[in-house]
């Protein structure tokens, strides 16, 4: 009996279909991966664009020249978490920050050393960075993949996010979020590289995203502001109005519980930990949101509350109430917040001079003779045997004979 052949039925032909885009998807991560375990040491890693996939399985190799590492590892040495330099408290690019090419390029230097270390991680570390020709590119894959929903895309976000992070009319945006990874690089201890900060860290994540929905609300396309302000309180636990002023260098610490309200402005160099309020006294409308100003440190669970200004390089401790202007250069603590001033032997600046300390204050004297109280004067010396004035006048005391 002849065996006739069959042409395959078109749901077993999209089966095979699907098969072999898994297969060559599978074939470009473990080609990551095996590029990355296999180089030696001293040679580039990645010295070329990584082979790209289309939608119709076809790879398109494209030119990388920001994507390479060479002399990146020598930007692995992490430099030391110096305070900034300048005096008025304003973001400064310092010399031992990195400029973006030499950023990114150590970006991908330490993913290669985390892939090689983890191979179970390979596939997401390709496809989040290695994969990608740019940090704009990247930060907008990694947003997009954060913020999507089943009616939005992450393609379309994607596009939204790339368009923003490259445009030259919106270098402030790109400007922001170069200086807030270098801000939470050197002042969080917990984070060890910039990889870290750039894959996981959400209070980063939380910012970049106000700063596109801050374009668009002063675009007027107030619509899609909000959309991307709702996706970055479900996704991220923070509420962040898009109207709100955001400066540069900002550290956002764990960011679970923030609240900022639509007035606010936050100034250039600040920190701000988790469960920290910026809200409206509720007795006004209009401008009725906390205004801060630049290097401020604002402590877990704070609450900052009305249209009241906090100055130039103060701190507010954990847990407090400020329903009243802060001075520069003050702490204020407690419930209601009271300003204390901060000490100004403090040595704040690395190039300033310290001030000289104060002489120590000279010891307390003792107490007089004549503050003493004469009842447990008497007392002491009848308990010492001592006489007083009156005894001694009225002569000896008679001796009892014996017995």
């Amino acid at each position: 009996m002849n065996a006739t052949k069959t042409t395959p039925r078109p749901r077993e032909r999209a089966l095979c279909l699907q098969q072999q885009q898994h297969r060559r998807a599978r074939s470009c991560n473990l080609g990551a991966a095996r590029a990355s375990t296999s180089s030696a040491s001293g040679t580039p890693v990645h010295s070329r664009a990584p082979r790209q996939w289309g939608s119709n399985g076809h790879g398109n190799s494209a030119a990388n020249g920001s994507g390479n590492s060479n002399g990146a590892s020598s930007s692995l040495v992490k430099p030391g978490k110096t305070l900034k330099s300048n005096h008025d408290c304003s973001w400064a690019w310092d010399d031992h920050y990195l400029e973006k090419d030499n950023l990114w390029a150590t970006i991908r230097e330490e993913v290669t050393l985390i892939s090689r270390a983890e191979p179970m991680l390979a596939g997401f570390l390709y496809s989040t960075v290695l994969a990608h020709r740019t940090i704009d590119e990247s930060l907008a894959f990694i947003l997009a993949n954060k913020l999507h929903c089943k009616v939005l895309p992450a393609k379309l976000l994607t596009q939204l996010f790339h368009e923003c992070f490259t445009s030259e009319e919106l270098r402030e945006i790109r400007a922001g979020f170069l200086a807030d990874l270098q801000a939470t690089y050197e002042r969080d201890p917990a984070c060890k590289k910039y990889s870290q900060c750039f894959l996981y860290f959400k209070g980063f994540h939380a910012i970049q995203t106000h700063r596109v929905a801050h374009h668009f609300w002063m675009q007027g396309r107030h619509a899609l502001a909000v959309m991307l302000q709702s996706r970055s309180s479900e996704a991220f636990d923070t509420d962040i109005h898009p109207a709100a002023k955001i400066g540069k260098g900002i550290m956002l610490d764990h960011a679970t519980g923030l609240v900022v309200g639509e007035t606010s402005v936050v100034g250039d160099g600040c920190s701000i930990l988790h469960s920290v309020t910026l809200g409206g006294s509720g007795k006004t409308g209009g401008d009725r949101h906390p205004k801060i100003g630049r290097d401020v440190v604002i402590g877990a669970g704070a609450l900052i509350l009305g249209n009241v200004r906090v100055g130039d390089g103060s701190k507010v401790g954990a847990g407090s109430v400020v329903v009243k202007e802060v001075p520069p250069m003050h702490v204020a603590v407690g419930v209601p917040a009271k300003n204390m001033p901060i000490n100004k032997n403090r040595h704040i600046h690395p190039e300033a001079p310290p001030n000289k300390s104060a002489p120590p204050p000279p010891p307390k004297a003792p107490p007089l003779a004549s503050q003493w109280t004469p009842g447990l004067t008497f007392k002491v010396g009848s308990w010492l045997g001592i006489r007083s004035a009156e005894e001694q006048r009225s002569g000896p005391k008679p001796v009892k004979a014996l017995p």
